[in-house]
């Protein structure tokens, strides 16, 4: 594909230096490579601006697609996967209503519990202590709200999102400061791009007492992001170790990281798969997470990190909605701007399930609610379509009685947080269970 880009003077120069005197070879040799070089760096960089120029959509985000074409940008619609739909001749699809057809039916959208799905167990903590989208900050700038440590880091737009970005150099290191020390049960949520083969993400608890590109740099265990061993890393102390390796990950777009800790058992899950499951590992707890570049990055190969969230554990759905009534769960996806449940809400789902089933007298409220973003009437349908959803998929999937369940939808009208931040957006998207009398 890239062949079109090639510039005429390649070509001229391949024609010229077709046959070299034999008296001449190694200039005529470096010629050739120099021109080879030449040549290879425009056809990237008009490769590069080719695909930077488009803008990537899902395919039924309405807002992003609408803020491309009034900047006048291209669209690549994608599923929700972030994978580029194309119709039968292999080309992009520009129009909302057929990518979602061909979505509908090649069957790129998965139900709960089915496929890579079935044995997926990650349940994110209900209580946000950080989340951070970059939505407040401005592209080129630091994020206000982390602490650089050392390195090149900056605000960047890829791809129609915004995101974080080093360069290097290796030990390039921020700090995310919490409000409270990290809980015996927390989970963190990333997506990371790491373009080299050979780069790593380093995630630390706590404050390391050195770069943690040093062999065994703290005494406990961390975790380790990157195609040559995802998992949980051996400390000085604790010689509990569990890296998969990853060859094809990472470099063709974001990719989801999820970490699940509970006292000394961590699990780790890139996509729907669980590379790592430790049950004696050992962590500090800080009042940080710190993240590091334990390899290397440069402005050919850097490394992008997509929003993040940490968020706290806590008792299971039966324990706290018999003390409170009620009980909110952080574990339910949607599809964007839509009611389509996302085969990540699995482990929640099954809960729910269990515990319905488990307790044939416990009648539930399913409650859907949204952030602030858009316009009252939309969000207010969207979070009744949601709790519909939710209902419908435990009856169909649990077999539990219908008349057990009632939905019902508030929109915006009822914030846990602030919709000015990006924790209490978080806190504000959310599917509530209250128990009924």
């Amino acid at each position: 594909m890239l062949a079109r880009f090639l510039p005429s003077t390649f070509v001229l120069l391949v024609v010229a230096l077709a046959a070299p005197p034999a008296a001449d070879a190694q200039i005529w040799k470096k010629l050739k490579e120099t021109a080879k070089s030449a040549a290879e760096r425009e056809t990237l960089a008009k490769a590069d601006e080719m695909v930077t120029q488009a803008v990537r959509c899902v395919f039924n985000d309405v807002p992003c697609i609408t803020r491309a074409k009034e900047a006048g940008q291209e669209v690549e619609l994608t599923d929700e996967s972030g994978e580029v739909i194309v119709d039968d001749a292999g080309q992009p699809v520009s129009d909302p209503a057929d990518a979602a057809k061909r979505v509908e039916t090649t069957g790129a959208s998965e139900r709960p519990g089915t496929g890579a799905w079935a044995n997926y167990d990650f349940v994110p903590g209900e209580r946000i202590l950080f989340a951070e989208d970059f939505s407040n900050d401005t592209v080129g700038d630091f994020p206000r709200r982390m602490t650089l440590v050392r390195g090149n880091w900056e605000i960047v737009e890829w791809q129609g999102r915004r995101l974080l970005r080093n360069t290097g150099p290796r030990g390039a290191a921020i700090a995310i400061d919490l409000p409270e020390t990290l809980p015996e049960r927390f989970t963190i949520e990333m997506e990371v791009h790491l373009p080299h083969h050979n780069q790593k993400l380093g995630i630390a608890t706590a404050k390391p007492e050195r770069p943690l590109h040093h062999t065994k740099p703290i005494d406990t265990n961390h975790f380790q992001v990157g195609r040559n061993g995802t998992g949980v890393t051996a400390g000085r102390k604790s010689e509990v170790e569990s890296l998969t390796q990853l060859p094809d990950t990472f470099d063709e777009a974001l990719t989801p990281v999820r970490i699940m800790v509970d006292a000394g058992y961590a699990k780790v899950f890139v996509n729907e798969r669980r590379v790592a499951n430790v049950p004696n590992a050992r962590f500090n707890r800080g009042g940080i997470v710190h993240l590091e570049n334990t390899y290397f990055a440069d402005e050919k190969h850097p490394m992008l990190f997509g929003p993040i969230r940490i968020a706290a554990g806590g008792r299971d759905l039966y324990s706290v909605l018999e003390s409170e009534g009620r009980v909110s769960t952080q574990g339910i996806y949607f599809a964007t701007n839509s009611d389509r449940i996302r085969p990540e809400s699995t482990p929640t789902l099954k809960e729910i399930g269990a515990m319905l089933t488990a307790h044939p007298g416990l009648r539930l409220s399913i409650e859907g609610h949204t952030d602030a973003a858009g316009e009252d009437v939309y969000n207010q349908q969207l979070s009744e379509r949601r709790a519909a959803a939710v209902k419908v998929y435990l009856v169909q999937t649990y077999g539990i009685d219908a008349n057990r369940l009632e939905t019902a939808g508030h929109g915006e009208s009822k914030p846990l947080g602030d919709n000015a931040t990006a924790e209490g957006r978080q806190q504000n998207r959310r599917v509530e269970l209250v128990k009924l009398g």
